[in-house]
């Protein structure tokens, strides 16, 4: 698979929680960080997602937000 996103990230399925209409998929990386998406359920049955499924999060976005507490 080759993409334009340049941020790719691999990791490991460790949760699906699926809804009514979309999966929270949790990705867990190498470094024990973990990453969440929303997908459709639709596309997650389509994509065959299961725990220990090894995956990769593609992240294209043109705004990144930062805040602190203050």
């Amino acid at each position: 698979m080759k993409l334009s996103a340049r941020n790719q990230i691999k990791g490991e399925i460790v949760s699906l929680t699926t809804g009514a209409l979309n999966t929270e998929i949790v990705l867990e990386l190498s470094s024990g960080l973990q990453i969440v998406s929303i997908i459709t359920n639709s596309s997650a049955q389509a994509l065959g997602l299961k725990v220990g499924l090894e995956a990769v999060a593609i992240i294209k976005a043109s705004n990144v937000m930062i805040g602190i507490e203050e």
